[in-house]
């Protein structure tokens, strides 16, 4: 499977008192790991509200720490499209420390629900979107 795969670098506000990456921070790298990707695929979902009035919001997630982050260290986060159905996706975010050699750090595993923004319902995925999220899995990004 191909991903989509970004980097960033962890600010002192990411930290806690000892240095090490406070784990809410990681559900803040993952979506904006997922923002890059629907944008690299073509995917805006400023898009997707604007022209479709629908949104993409976190249905559940699942985090797995294995290695803690620390200040400095830089993060490689890669995106991937484990499924799909016509109202959601299932994604899988790995963060790994770039600077410590590719250790992973944490494994997200995180399914989003497509939602008409008005009423906050459950809406279809538009075929051009389902399109562009394929790309994580083809690796077209």
């Amino acid at each position: 499977m191909a991903t989509h795969k970004i980097r960033f670098r962890v600010y002192y506000e990411d930290t806690d008192a000892g240095g090490i990456v406070y784990h809410a921070r990681y559900l803040g790298f993952a979506e904006r790991a997922r923002s890059e990707a629907m944008r690299d695929a073509d995917a805006s979902v400023t898009e997707l509200l604007n022209d479709f009035g629908l949104v993409f919001v976190v249905r559940q997630a699942a985090i797995r720490y294995r290695s803690p982050l620390r200040l400095d260290d830089e993060m490689e986060i890669e995106t991937a499209l484990d499924a799909m159905t016509p109202t959601r996706l299932k994604l899988c975010q790995t963060v790994r420390n770039y600077s410590g050699g590719g250790e992973t750090a944490t494994v997200i595993d995180v399914e989003l629900a497509c939602l008409n923004a008005a009423d906050m319902k459950p809406a279809k995925i538009p075929p051009r979107w389902r399109d562009a999220v394929r790309k994580l899995e083809a690796g077209e990004v």
